[in-house]
Parts: C-alpha cells; sequence; structure tokens
C-alpha cells in the first residue's frame, strides 16, 4: 500500500497558499500620504502645549514652595576683594539652598523683596538693578526684563527639579522647553507691570538663577542675573 504522506503534504500545502489569498488583502494597511503627513504632525513636539500643561500646575507651585531668600543664599556667598569666589565654597551653598545639574551649573528658586536701582531697556534683553532687602554685599543682582532673554538661559527649566532630559525624544525637545518657558516667565512676571515705571518701587518676586560651573575653580560673582516669575510693585 502506497505511502499516503505526500497526498497530506500536498493538502496542507495547498490549504497555506489558499490561507495565504485569503489573508492577504488584510496583511498590510495602506497609508496615503495625506494620512502620513497628518500622523507625522501629530507626532511632533509642540514646546507650548508642553508648557501649557505644566505651568500651573507644577511649575508655579515649585516656584512657590522651593524657593528660598535671595539675600540668603547671596549672604552665604562669600567672593573676594576682586568679586571671585572659590568653585569648592559655592558647592556647599548650592547643596544647601539649590541643586546642581548634570553640568555642573548651580541652579536656585528665589524669592524676595528688593528695591529697583536701574532699569535698562534699551535693547530686547532688557534688565533692571536691584537692592535685595537684608542684602548688603557686592554682588550685583539683575532682573531680566525681556522682552528677550539670552538662548543659554535655563534657570526655569532646570530650577524646578522635575524636567529632566531622558524625558524627550531629542536634546532638540529638551532646548525647546527651556526657552518656552522663558517666555512663559517673563510674560507672567510683568503682565500687570510698568517696567519703565519701576526706577524706585520696591519689589516683590520669585525666580530662578544660574551660576555656571563647569570646568572652572573660581568663578566670577560680581554680578548674578535673575529670569523673574512674579513680579509684583508692593503697595
Amino acid at each position: 500500500m502506497k505511502s499516503r504522506k505526500p497526498i497530506i503534504i500536498l493538502v496542507s500545502l495547498l490549504a497555506l497558499l489558499l490561507l495565504g489569498y485569503l489573508l492577504w488583502p488584510h496583511a498590510f494597511t495602506v497609508v496615503s500620504i495625506q494620512e502620513m503627513e497628518e500622523q507625522k504632525i501629530s507626532e511632533t513636539f509642540d514646546p507650548v502645549k508642553y508648557v501649557d500643561g505644566i505651568w500651573e500646575s507644577k511649575i508655579l507651585p515649585a516656584v512657590a514652595t522651593k524657593a528660598v531668600d535671595l539675600a540668603d543664599i547671596l549672604n552665604a556667598m562669600k567672593p573676594n576683594a576682586q568679586g571671585i569666589a572659590a568653585k569648592n565654597d559655592l558647592i556647599e551653598v548650592a547643596e544647601q539652598y539649590g541643586l546642581i545639574t548634570v553640568g555642573e551649573a548651580h541652579v536656585f528658586l528665589v524669592k524676595g523683596e528688593a528695591k529697583v536701582v536701574s532699569v535698562d531697556t534699551s535693547t530686547s534683553l532688557g534688565v533692571m538693578e536691584i537692592q535685595p532687602v537684608g542684602y548688603d554685599g557686592s554682588i550685583q543682582v539683575l532682573v531680566y526684563l525681556g522682552p528677550r532673554v539670552p538662548s543659554d538661559e535655563t534657570s526655569v527649566r532646570d530650577g524646578v527639579g522635575f524636567i529632566n532630559f531622558g524625558d524627550f525624544k531629542e536634546q532638540t525637545e529638551f532646548g525647546k522647553v527651556g526657552s518656552e518657558l522663558n517666555k512663559r516667565a517673563i510674560s507672567h512676571a510683568y503682565a500687570s507691570v510698568d517696567k519703565e515705571q519701576l526706577v524706585g518701587q520696591t519689589i516683590v518676586f520669585t525666580g530662578a538663577m544660574t551660576i555656571r560651573t563647569f570646568n572652572l575653580v573660581d568663578i566670577d560673582l560680581k554680578k548674578v542675573t535673575i529670569i523673574p516669575i512674579t513680579v509684583e510693585v508692593k503697595g
């Protein structure tokens, strides 16, 4: 009696071919060019939307709870007569009052009361000089007025402590968040303040500042610059 094995194999192959034929239309998803473009747009990172989602719920509460009196921070820093401080000494200040980033920047969320000494809005990188209440040392304190701030300014993003590089797909997204936070901070801080009328006024403020120390031993502390988050003129 001849073996039926070849027949069984042949029938199985025919069955598989038939099943493949029936399932072929469902094996691939046809996507139009328009659908591909729409999907690409939907996946594009939107820093404005990202900041919208955390500004009221996370950024402002973090600043309100974590900000330290600027005068206390400045008084803890001991620059010499030339305005220079040792990096190792500043590390202790950062560990007590702020945080140190992977790039060795010392970042602080700050608050305080201060008198506005001068205002310079001659360029889009406007600043005002303030004299914080409780500090009479040599460090000059400047606060950005905007509308622009330097492109490498990341104090708000880094200072809140919960926005991490690893949370983003690309480095550019991390950078865009920093830039958008700066815009939001400036617009929020001066929403109801006349910048041109600030000289001589006493303000109450919160903000963020960075002291860069990467590859340095001695740090220039002649001045510090703050990006404001809230600014109110004291009545």
